[in-house]
């Protein structure tokens, strides 16, 4: 890896680049720890983890988590949210959970949802009935409304959800945590740490904010893979890559093969790629894994083309309702479709595909890999693997 030494612009290789990314990603070496400590440690350091309703195998946050964190357990993450209070759930690009630290930036959205800049729900009547009814009896789920459907002349079950939404959106409610899955609201008040800051960011802050967090989870990002589905943001956010880079706080950079596309680093970035030798092992991603989420940087830097199919239409489908990524080292070298059957404490492999004939040593550490990824899934056996 090169180091940035007051060059125009930074030329890196495909290979350099890829070590670059995956390093930063923390799935080169242990580079967050192990337990809770090392859980809080990977939330905060990428930003966020995705959060998926999908069960075919392990739920998409815990999945990411323990792709990093090598003995993770569920109750981590529960003590985190729930005891501690140093990560909450708000939206990224999705449904996610986020560093406590970073509290004050989910500000920005909740205020332009609240003030009407971002359309969402709203319905003043609803909201209010919905939030008196918390405010009075405390922490509640959506299907504590379910009987005012019921009631002629009011509204539908689906509105006060919608309703429950649109308070947690906009920062009025807070999820205090999740039984079963679903969700328990509860007053922000109630919720949130006093220590926590909650002065609204500026836009410049909050473009900083996007900038520095992205290069910091990625090792590197090209200018509209910041502030990723976040369109509001993309003014200042190119407004700050300039100044940044001006300050010397970010460096830009080019890919070999990826023709004049900028990319932007650091020296922290590279520094940390410099010194990490990458352990080669098989890593079983989840569809919403935060290194794989953008296909397009896939597709450009892994070669690698990837689709989760189960939003396709059976018939179309090439690999399967949820096929999984396979990382082996720094290339991406096939994908998986099994299912976790939890009572049966079996891992089924429906079919895994390669990307080019595989070796008796690729074969091997594919099949290592699946008894850790079914440990993690509470199977203790692997069937269908060939």
């Amino acid at each position: 890896m090169t180091s940035y030494q007051n060059k125009t612009m930074l030329q890196l290789s495909n290979k350099e680049a890829r070590h670059l990314m995956l390093t930063n990603q923390g799935l080169a070496d242990n580079f967050f720890g192990n337990k809770k400590e090392g859980t809080l440690k990977a939330i905060e350091h990428l930003g966020y983890v995705q959060i998926d309703t999908i069960s075919v195998v392990e739920r998409a946050h815990h999945h990411t988590i323990w792709s990093r964190v090598n003995d993770y357990k569920k109750s981590y993450l529960d003590q985190l949210i729930e005891k501690d209070k140093t990560v909450f759930e708000y939206w990224s690009h999705a449904a996610a959970y986020l560093p406590m630290r970073d509290y004050r930036f989910s500000l920005y959205r909740k205020n332009l949802i609240a003030t009407g800049k971002l359309k969402w729900y709203f319905n003043k009547k609803v909201t209010g009935f919905v939030y008196d009814r918390i405010v009075a009896e405390g922490p509640l789920q959506s299907k504590d409304f379910e009987e005012e459907k019921k009631n002629p002349g009011w509204w539908e079950w689906k509105e006060s959800k919608r309703a429950l939404e649109q308070l947690f959106m906009e920062g009025k409610l807070m999820i205090a945590k999740r039984q079963g899955f679903q969700k328990v609201y509860d007053l922000t008040e109630r919720v949130l740490p006093k220590k926590v800051n909650t002065r609204l960011p500026t836009e410049k802050e909050y473009a900083e904010y996007l900038v520095t967090k992205t290069i910091r989870a990625n090792g590197l990002a090209a200018k509209n893979e910041i502030g990723y589905l976040r369109s509001h943001a993309k003014p200042a956010v190119s407004k700050m890559l300039s100044e940044m880079q001006e300050a010397g706080l970010i460096i830009p950079m080019q890919i070999t093969g990826m023709g004049n596309e900028i990319f932007y680093t650091s020296q922290q970035s590279l520094d940390r790629a410099e010194h990490t030798k990458a352990t080669k092992a098989v890593r079983i991603l989840s569809p919403f894994d935060n290194c794989v989420i953008q296909r397009a940087r896939l597709k450009n830097l892994f070669d690698y083309d990837y689709t989760i199919e189960c939003y396709v239409p059976e018939p179309k489908r090439k690999y399967g309702y949820f096929c999984l990524p396979v990382l082996y080292g720094d290339t991406f070298v096939g994908r998986i479709d099994c299912k976790a059957e939890r009572t049966e404490q079996i891992l089924y492999v429906k079919a895994m595909f390669y990307e080019k004939k595989p070796t008796a040593v690729l074969k091997a550490e594919v099949k290592k890999g699946l008894q850790n990824f079914a440990a993690f899934n509470g199977c203790m056996e692997v069937k269908g693997l060939k």
